[in-house]
């Protein structure tokens, strides 16, 4: 047995005997056939992420270099194993599919814990939290405060599959809601003049604050819906999930979480001691 492995199979006993699995009712035939398993043979961990999540998870356009707090943490995560690392590209509309289908271990990309999801899905704890944002148009006379928003008349944008999508579709009254999808961008449906508004999270929020000089963000007044944001994988292989939130903890205590929170600009939002 070589290094990689004994390293992942320690891993993977420390995961099994984490007070948490005490009360597991996963069976442990399925375990030993888990990813922890896969990893100690040498395999690569596959992380699911959506490439054009600026701070998150982006791949930069002209270089193609991925970068982000969750790849920082995604390299992490398989050095802590000690296993190589594969990228998978996924998205939030396909994000349940890819995990339930094994194309890949976990999604690492700021993935809300909707109810949605966490019924399929098994999630560890949350390691960022952000509120609902709006992004308009400096020159845009419609909406000028949160209040303008759910008004008649008013067209709002949100990304098809997002945490948004649910919330702004539950809490407009009066405005239209607008879903986008891919190849369309919020940002292009937005300039364009055929919506008013687009709802997004604080990383997002970012790449146009920091990118686009036509951008005005605008915050409620009040926190408006807080999500979570943790790490997902497929149900029923309880070492690998033990050993997920191994490293979600060590994270958080050794300081991983909030360094690299810090290098993309989302201190205020990381999940920290």
């Amino acid at each position: 047995m070589n290094l990689r492995q004994l390293s992942v199979l320690a891993a993977w006993c420390a995961a099994l005997l984490w007070p948490a699995a005490a009360s597991a009712q996963g069976n442990p035939r399925e375990a030993a056939s888990g990813v922890l398993q896969r990893l100690a043979t040498g395999a690569a961990l596959r992380v699911c992420i959506w490439p054009n999540y600026y701070g998150i998870s982006l791949r930069h356009p002209r270089t193609q270099e991925l970068q982000g707090l969750d790849i920082d943490l995604a390299r992490a995560l398989a050095q802590d194993l000690n296993a190589p690392l594969t990228f998978v590209d996924s998205s939030f509309p396909t994000l349940i599919d890819d995990l339930l289908q094994d194309r890949c271990d976990i999604a690492m990309f700021g993935v809300g814990v909707l109810p949605a999801r966490a019924a399929k899905l098994r999630f560890t704890e949350p390691y960022l939290q952000s509120d609902i944002y709006a992004i308009t148009t400096r020159a845009n006379r419609v909406v000028r405060q949160w209040s303008d928003i759910d008004q008649p008349g008013v067209k709002v944008a949100v990304q098809a599959g997002t945490l948004m999508e649910p919330v702004m579709r539950q809490t407009l009254r009066q405005a239209q809601m607008v879903v986008v999808t891919p190849p369309a961008t919020r940002e292009q449906e937005l300039e364009s003049g055929r919506v008013d508004v687009f709802m997004t999270d604080y990383p997002y929020s970012r790449r146009l604050l920091d990118n686009a000089d036509w951008a005005r963000l605008i915050a409620s007044p009040t926190p408006f819906h807080v999500m979570p944001y943790a790490y997902p994988v497929k149900p029923g292989d309880e070492a690998w999930f033990q050993r997920v939130s191994v490293f979600v903890a060590a994270i958080k205590r050794d300081g991983r979480l909030r360094n690299a929170a810090q290098r993309h600009g989302l201190g205020t939002i990381a999940v920290t001691p």
